[in-house]
């Protein structure tokens, strides 16, 4: 907890000034004009932008469901939100998305699902989430490279890094599961740290009891090769999943006036832009996403239009979802203190 407060002040001040930034991107912005952009906008529109905000954490969610079931652990789609918004929240505010799955795990394992089915189940949610972005961006590649040259020399180098550095972490995440022995060395090298480090005391304790957590990992793995079928499902979760993320952005733009320039434009452009968060480990994507959009946008709209089109978009399916998601995880926890002091 006291890490998580740490990391919410710095992602308070990250969200400041990046919000700054992006206003002083127009000298024309004033917040009257922000206030009439946002009274002018399509309901219908906008309700739909919501439903796509709610649909990005639904989605994770259903897959992480569907993965866990097939070791035979059945859980509702109320606790798929609870472990999707876990994730979300705190990979918004730590570096490189690195608290999101460690905060899932926990209240995955607070649910009495073994740690190695936790570990190996969020890997594969992991390795889908990361496929479905391949997908998208691949996608945007081959039918609109003309977005892609839209953006300026230093947002295609944060786009072709973000693909890059995608691709190299699905290849690490499939070879961690089908090749656990690697994960165990991982863990040893981790071991031997902790105790040149003097973190770890009984070394010899600690590696019988990962010995025991890498042979349930081991059977684990042999499960999920025979369910098959539990792969394309989680795919095709984290595609919407995925699919809901962007069109966010295109709903907004719908809601606030549209046919300027085609949806598929649009909805590309913000494609483009989910790739590109990746090429720099910053909480959130903060900075880099806003900076993308604003150079992607700037093809198609005018400085002070590509700045309400950002700062609506992004604080609809980043700030106002991370903050639901935070809701969703300390209401948890609450809960959880509660029922244990009246035990």
């Amino acid at each position: 907890m006291k890490k998580t407060k740490i990391w919410g002040v710095i992602f308070i001040v990250l969200a400041f000034l990046t919000i700054w930034a992006v206003i002083t991107q127009s000298r024309n912005f004033s917040p009257e004009q922000f206030k009439d952009t946002l009274l002018a906008s399509s309901a219908g529109w906008m309700l739909a932008a919501v439903i796509a905000m709610f649909g990005y954490i639904l989605f994770e969610g259903a897959a992480i469901i569907c993965i866990i079931k097939a070791f035979g652990y059945k859980k509702n789609l109320r606790k798929g939100f609870l472990y999707s918004s876990a994730d979300i929240y705190f990979s918004a505010i730590t570096p490189s998305a690195s608290g999101g799955q460690p905060a899932s795990a926990y209240f995955m394992v607070k649910d009495n699902i073994p740690g190695a089915v936790v570990t190996i189940s969020l890997l594969i949610n992991l390795i889908m989430y990361t496929l479905a972005l391949l997908v998208t961006g691949t996608a945007g590649f081959l039918i609109k490279p003309d977005i892609f040259m839209g953006f300026s020399l230093p947002g295609k180098i944060l786009i072709t890094a973000g693909y890059i550095i995608l691709c190299t972490l699905t290849a690490i995440f499939y070879m961690l599961i089908a090749k656990p022995r690697i994960l165990e060395k991982i863990c040893k090298f981790f071991l031997k740290v902790g105790v040149i480090l003097h973190l770890i005391k009984n070394i010899e304790k600690k590696k019988k009891k990962l010995y025991k957590i890498m042979e349930e990992y081991r059977l684990c793995a042999d499960v999920i090769y025979q369910n098959k079928s539990m792969f394309v499902k989680a795919f095709f979760l984290n595609l919407l999943q995925r699919l809901s993320q962007i069109s966010v952005t295109l709903f907004v733009y719908m809601a606030t006036g549209g046919g300027k320039v085609p949806a598929s434009d649009i909805w590309f452009t913000q494609s483009f832009v989910t790739i590109g968060t990746y090429s720099i480990p910053i909480p959130g994507g903060m900075g880099v996403a806003d900076y993308l959009l604003i150079d992607g946008f700037g093809a198609f709209f005018d400085k002070s239009t590509a700045v309400n089109l950002e700062l609506i978009s992004r604080g609809l399916s980043f700030y106002v979802c991370m903050i639901i998601s935070a809701l969703t995880v300390f209401a948890a926890l609450i809960f959880t203190i509660r029922k244990r002091e009246s035990k």
